[in-house]
């Protein structure tokens, strides 16, 4: 049964639709984003443990040089441990037809004799390889369809040196490799890359590893400390060549979902908080100029026996109005915008199936986040509304102070219209309420900012890692370390002009308490095709003696330029030796830790070893250096520059256009809403005053700048605001995504604070256009008729 303060809601509701449609749209792009946030978080989480859970991905990693069988047993006694998986993994090079460039294999072995027990396949289609099938694979999903390979299909691989074929009798994927990308890359290579899954003996065998194991996969047992289980492995395999065991937190794959889970989370708080704020201010300058407007009705309904909570409450249910459209269409929308972006992260990560999970725990989240936002927001109206007396309410509201303002009483104002001085005579009466319309135009204007700086911050990241410091047109790694008649060899390869050496070993770095496992590169003091720079960009020459790191690995370790580091080569025999760090250098993927080769050679205690070598190349001669490179035995890792950018730009791309698109619709409702709402409530407030100009022989293009010039104003005030906010906003994102595995730079264009302009001058005219036409359309003998 409706009352009549029911029937009334109702009725203000139909002549507020404007703005309560304008406020709940606000709300709702927060509630959105919550909601959207928070789905894909229980979306991600959710696929991936079940498909850790039911594929068995390992807890426990270790890689070596060669072990035999008989030792795996041993480990598969250790306390803790629950199930091992030895096997042979190994890079080999892949000659696929149509393409010069040579492409990576990661060839993972499977049990001959048994069925698979960790990390196990999902065949999407085919099947396994059959005991006695040599050349038969499972390739990696992903691969498979950047290269458009079906069942039955053959390509040329060499294995330790022998060019052999593979026949694709699978494809699938598995837990291990949810984002399969080569160690140390930021994003996947898809068409340069895969992992394929063949039988033991067909790896083993020509890399001399029949009998043997250099990989090995552990499962460890409910409640049992992986500290105690990571040492006895460690000292197990220390004479075969074992480069330190790490836990699945630490493991390529695992780790870079786990950032991006991190990255997703902090944005799940984050946008929500930005916009409930604005959405708050909207609701009181909404329902503050109802209670001012209505001032005579809440002394009739007192008068008529109304209590102050019935009054109250009435005015509350307004907020609880746009409360509940709000929700329900950030719901719709957060659910439509999450199904959308899932299919991003399928660029990134590969799962069996990843379909969007709605997070309803978030829709009821959002109804209560969203209805105390809106509480905090019009409990000061709402105490206004149950304290107005009704004697008091019977009188009319005191009239304005329209005093000059403060920049007429300064002579700022002299020789302009009366147009600009009654806006800001009318500015200065309300500062609240255009300090409300300033912080709303800067969010919208901010949210603009946001997407154009992470395209400039990618734009800046690859023209400084592949321009500034990676200065090469190919890297090259072989499978095996080598003398310097590797070197030689390297730069015999047709079509080279210049190589430097590299020599990368696995080791592990400590200060005080913390430490890390990678990888110390030793390159040449002059070395100029990969040069390290500082945050200035300053070259950086690598000392005699001590270490230059990742100023991110400076901050994990807790350690600061002249601290001495304990280095722990986990290779070789395994020496140790103290190095000060002697300088921090600016990289943006992962955490590196570089020496001069000939100190790293002596804490090895070795020769003239390397790793591989950095090349330019005459690109004349380019498809010559290209062939013999995949003939070469020992290549077991060619990286081209020009490849990598591609890849890396046709990825983010994808990204950052429907990023871009999902704030520019974001922007638009924000500031098309702030607008509207601003100038409706100056239209009723002020539409006496306006009738009145008209009255006395104002135009209505003169009326109309009363009005709106007061809005651009308060626009003209808040686009600077807007633009310093997305810059504070962009550096709030840019830091909660910065991650052991990926960072990025600040960078903000010229041309992105432009668009942030332009975008929020367009919302903004459009609702000029809107209020414009309500303007034209204002009643002059009704609103001066005397108030009885």
């Amino acid at each position: 049964m409706l009352t009549p303060l029911d029937l009334k809601l109702f009725r203000d509701l139909g002549r507020m639709k404007g703005q309560i449609v304008a406020v709940s749209l606000v709300m709702a792009c927060g509630l959105a984003m919550m909601i959207m946030t928070r789905s894909i978080i229980l979306t991600l989480e959710s696929t991936r443990d079940a498909y850790y859970q039911r594929y068995r991905l390992a807890d426990v990693f270790a890689s070596l040089k060669r072990a035999p069988m008989a030792l795996a047993d041993r480990v598969a006694e250790i306390p803790g441990v629950a199930a091992i998986e030895p096997r042979v993994v190994v890079d080999a090079t892949l000659d696929l037809p149509g393409m010069t460039e040579p492409a990576s294999g990661h060839l993972v072995s499977l049990p001959e004799d048994r069925p698979q027990t960790l990390n196990q396949v999902f065949v999407r289609q085919g099947r396994v390889p059959q005991p006695d099938e040599r050349r038969h694979a499972v390739v990696s999903e992903s691969f498979a369809k950047a290269n458009k390979l079906r069942i039955g299909d053959s390509l040329v691989a060499v294995i330790n040196g022998r060019r052999d074929k593979i026949i694709v009798c699978g494809i699938g994927l598995s837990p291990e490799f949810v984002f399969e990308a080569r160690p140390g890359q930021t994003l996947p290579d898809n068409k340069r890359y895969g992992v394929f899954w063949m039988n033991y003996r067909a790896i083993a065998v020509p890399y001399n590893l029949d009998g043997a194991f250099n990989d090995l996969s552990v499962d460890l047992s409910p409640g049992a400390q992986a500290g105690p289980v990571l040492a006895e492995i460690d000292r197990l395999l220390a004479d075969y060549g074992a480069q330190g065991a790490y836990t699945r937190q630490d493991h390529n794959s695992a780790k870079r979902l786990d950032d991006e889970l991190r990255v997703v989370h902090a944005l799940s708080v984050a946008y929500p908080v930005v916009f409930l704020s604005v959405a708050a201010f909207m609701v009181n300058a909404v329902l503050a100029r109802l209670v001012r407007l209505q001032r005579e009705q809440i002394a009739q309904l007192k008068a008529l026996g109304y209590s102050s909570w019935q009054v109250g409450r009435h005015y509350l249910n307004y907020a609880f109005v746009i409360v509940v459209l709000g929700t329900l269409i950030g719901g719709i929308v957060g659910r439509w915008m999450g199904g959308g972006l899932v299919g991003i992260y399928t660029l990134f990560f590969r799962f069996p199936e990843l379909n969007f999970r709605m997070d309803y725990n978030a829709l009821g989240i959002a109804l209560v986040v969203s209805a105390g936002a809106s509480i905090l927001g019009v409990i000061s109206v709402v105490w206004m509304a149950v304290k107005l007396p009704p004697a008091e309410a019977m009188r009319p509201e005191p009239p304005a102070d329209f005093k000059p303002s403060l920049l007429e009483r300064m002579g700022l104002t002299r020789g302009s219209g009366p147009a600009l001085r009654m806006a800001l005579r009318n500015i200065e009466r309300r500062p609240v309420q255009a300090l409300f319309t300033i912080f709303g135009l800067a969010l919208a204007t901010g949210l603009m900012v946001l997407p154009g700086s992470m395209a400039d911050s990618i734009d800046y990241l690859l023209t400084y890692q592949w321009n500034d410091v990676q200065r090469q047109d190919v890297v090259v790694f072989l499978s095996e370390p080598g003398s310097s008649t590797a070197l030689h060899n390297l730069k015999e390869i047709p079509g080279v002009q210049r190589a430097e050496p590299v020599r990368a070993v696995q080791a592990r770095i400590r200060f005080g308490h913390h430490s890390r496992k990678l990888a110390v590169t030793g390159l040449p003091r002059d070395a100029d095709l990969n040069r390290l720079l500082d945050a200035k960009r300053r070259r950086i020459s690598l000392p005699e003696e001590g270490i230059i790191m990742s100023e991110q690995l400076g901050k994990i370790l807790g350690a600061r330029i002249g601290d001495v580091v304990q280095v722990e080569a986990l290779e070789g025999r395994r020496a140790t030796l103290n190095v000060a760090i002697r300088g921090f250098m600016e990289d943006f993927a992962g955490v590196n830790a570089f020496m001069d080769i000939e100190a790293l050679h002596r804490l090895m205690q070795e020769g003239d070893t390397i790793s591989g070598a950095y090349l330019t190349v005459d690109q004349s001669r380019w498809a010559d250096f290209m062939r013999e490179v995949k003939d070469t035995p020992r290549a077991a890792v060619t990286l081209v520059k020009k490849d990598q950018l591609q890849a890396f730009r046709d990825t983010t791309g994808q990204s950052i256009g429907v990023i871009r698109k999902l704030y520019l619709v974001l922007a638009i409702v924000v500031a098309f809403g702030v607008v509207y709402n601003s100038a409706r409530i100056a239209l009723s407030e002020r539409s006496r005053d306006l009738a009145t100009l008209r009255v006395v022989g104002f135009t209505q293009r003169e009326v109309a700048g009363v009005l709106l010039g007061e809005l651009i104003l308060l626009i003209l005030a808040a686009l600077p605001v807007g633009l310093l906010f997305g810059r504070g906003l962009a550096m709030f994102i840019i830091e909660k995504v910065r991650t052991e595995t990926v960072r990025l730079p600040l960078q903000i264009s010229l041309y992105t604070y432009t668009m942030a302009v332009v975008v929020v001058a367009a919302a903004s005219c459009a609702s000029f256009l809107v209020v414009g036409r309500m303007l034209r359309k204002l009643d002059m003998v009704g609103v001066l008729k005397a108030r009885d």
